[in-house]
Parts: structure tokens; C-alpha cells; sequence
């Protein structure tokens, strides 16, 4: 598969309520090649130590668009577990508020998409990166 002919993605997570990178969380990879044609699932990974996913799938040739799902319920369920035995606050809210993260951007070929998600319990932002 040619760099130019197609698009490349990486992304990773931080953790802005802690300020550091949030480890272990799925994200899958799917992508299409128009406005109207269906999502095709390419495959996933999961953030490492440093929040970074290393061995996300190659887009197939002729991807327009691409959508990162970020499966952020079973992070956060683990977080809130680690505080209660730290005896921290409890958050003001006991369920999870996004229990996933779905990213939805256009791509043209030759071009790398870097695209961060800055998390936290009650908000979170995206942006290109580089």
C-alpha cells in the first residue's frame, strides 16, 4: 500500500482531569470510502502506557473518511475503582458520561492524521495534531 494513495492515522489520550495519559482504553479503527457508502471495520488496539495506540491498521486505498471509536466506559469504571481505594472524593456523578467517544474525520491520500483526545470524566476535545 502506497503512501500516496493513501491517508495514515495515529491518536492518543490524556487524561486532562489527572494529567497524564490514559492507558488501556480500546479504540477501533473504521473507515469509508464516501459520504454514502458504509463504515468497514479495519481493526483496533489499545492505548499504552503513554496514551498512545502504536499498531492501529493501514487505511485501504481510496478511504475518505475515517472514525475512531474510543471505548472510555470500562477506563473510567477502573479509575473510579482506583479512587475509592485511595479513599478520594467521589466524582459528583455515579454513572459514566461518555461511555464512548466516536471521531468522525475526512482524510485525502498522502496526507498523516494525528488526532489527540484530551479526556476527562465530564468533557473531552479532539484537534489534528501532528
Amino acid at each position: 500500500m502506497s503512501t500516496e494513495t493513501t491517508a495514515s492515522v495515529s491518536t492518543h489520550i490524556l487524561d486532562t482531569s489527572l494529567g497524564r495519559p490514559a492507558e488501556g482504553v480500546a479504540v477501533s479503527l473504521s473507515a469509508r470510502s464516501g459520504p454514502d457508502a458504509h463504515w468497514a471495520p479495519l481493526g483496533g488496539s489499545a492505548t499504552d502506557a503513554d496514551g498512545r495506540c502504536k499498531d492501529l491498521p493501514a487505511l485501504p486505498e481510496g478511504t475518505t473518511h475515517v472514525r475512531l471509536d474510543f471505548e472510555t466506559e470500562t477506563y473510567f469504571v477502573k479509575k473510579k475503582q482506583a479512587e475509592a481505594q485511595q479513599d478520594a472524593p467521589a466524582l459528583r456523578d455515579s454513572g459514566v458520561f461518555f461511555p464512548e467517544v466516536a471521531i468522525t474525520f475526512a482524510v485525502v491520500p498522502g496526507e498523516h492524521y494525528h488526532v489527540p483526545l484530551l479526556l476527562n470524566p465530564f468533557g473531552y476535545s479532539v484537534y489534528r495534531g501532528s
